[in-house]
């Protein structure tokens, strides 16, 4: 990890504290971070966050993206709704690690109502260094590209 690779985070304010705690797991890996928000635990709408991060990996501005609320599954959808993401929210070893090596995704979404914090940073730390795996998958992949070049 490292070596020049970027992410982009975003929050809303129930996953603010994983946030700025997986901000400063990836610096100190080396990582670039471009922090979308948000900064305080002042409730707030995931969208106004989410849909930045999401639009950042889309359009090349960084390699991945990380997105973060209570449960996840309000940021997955976000992310999802931006052409050329695969979000995939994880909360476990083996969902983090089946995003990346089966479905190629290039979006995190996390809960922080749902895992403990060590967990979360371990979810990170697998996501980023499994590689996709190709093969059948890449038939899969290929297939929801141009699903959603057909249809969105």
């Amino acid at each position: 990890m490292g070596g020049g690779m970027s992410i982009a985070l975003g929050s809303d304010h129930a996953g603010l504290k994983y946030k700025e705690a997986i901000k400063k797991h990836l610096t100190d890996k080396g990582i670039k971070v471009i922090d979308f928000g948000t900064n305080s635990e002042e409730a707030c709408d995931y969208p106004n966050f989410v849909r930045p991060v999401a639009e950042a990996v889309a359009k090349g501005e960084t390699d991945y993206g990380i997105v973060l609320g209570g449960s996840g599954n309000g940021e997955a959808i976000v992310a999802n709704k931006v052409k050329g993401v695969r979000c995939s929210l994880c909360w476990s070893h083996d969902t983090a690690k089946w995003a990346r090596g089966h479905n190629n995704a290039n979006v995190l979404a996390i809960g922080q109502r749902t895992i403990p914090l060590d967990l979360a940073i371990k979810i990170v730390d697998i996501w980023l260094s499994t590689p996709f795996d190709g093969g059948r998958h890449q038939r899969r992949v290929d297939l929801i590209t141009e699903i959603e070049n057909k249809w969105c």
